[in-house]
This record gives structure tokens, C-alpha cells and sequence, in this order.
């Protein structure tokens, strides 16, 4: 039972970021990539641009990476010539299936929200 009233609280939470960021956007994202590409154009710190596909697969690295250095999977190796940052694995990442990936992942984006714009988001 208590871990139903957690996921059903994930998934309140994460509703009400979609919520957030389609105040923001003007469009609600689709799911967790569109989240995790948000993040990583913040976090590239260039604004909004055309991105290729490659670029566009970069930045969601960057995302994950910068999300999951919340939990200290990964930290801030270096930043490249062009502004890109590029991360260091310092701790494995767990074993986890496919539906308990996306679950880390979420938390993880709420704690990013949370933590980087001081945002609640009960």
C-alpha cells in the first residue's frame, strides 16, 4: 500500500511539472524526454536553436547526467571548447528495469526543478 501512495504522489508531482512548464512553454512536454531535452538546452546555457538530431541526443546526456549529479551518479568532468559540458560516472548506477529507470529519472527532474529554481512542487 505504501508503495502505491508513492508512486500515485510521483506521478501528482510530476503532473503538476507538466503543468509548470506548459505555463512556461506555451506546450505542455509530451513525456520525459521532452523534459530531459528542456534541462539540457538550460543547462547547455546557449538558449533555444535549432539542434540536430545528434545535438538533440547530446543534450538529453547532459540531462540525465546533470540530474542523476543529484544523487552523485555523475559529476561535471569538464566544459568543452564549444560550452558543452561532459560528465563523470563516479558511482555505478543501479540495475533497474525499464519502468523503475523512468521513476528514478522523474525524481530526479523534480529534485533538479526544485533545487535549481527553488520551486516547490508538492
Amino acid at each position: 500500500m505504501a508503495l502505491l501512495k508513492k508512486d500515485l504522489d510521483l506521478e501528482r508531482r510530476w503532473s503538476k511539472l507538466l503543468s509548470g512548464l506548459h505555463e512556461i512553454f506555451g506546450k505542455k512536454p509530451s513525456d520525459l524526454n521532452a523534459v530531459l531535452f528542456i534541462i539540457g538546452v538550460q543547462e547547455l546555457g546557449k538558449g533555444p536553436r535549432h539542434f540536430t538530431k545528434e545535438e538533440k541526443q547530446d543534450l538529453m546526456h547532459i540531462a540525465v547526467c546533470k540530474v542523476l549529479s543529484f544523487s552523485d551518479f555523475y559529476t561535471l568532468d569538464f566544459i568543452d571548447q564549444d560550452g558543452w559540458p561532459h560528465w563523470k560516472l563516479i558511482k555505478k548506477l543501479p540495475h533497474l528495469n525499464t519502468a523503475e529507470q523512468e521513476k528514478m529519472l522523474k525524481i530526479h527532474v523534480l529534485d533538479y526543478f526544485e533545487d535549481e529554481f527553488e520551486i516547490d512542487i508538492k
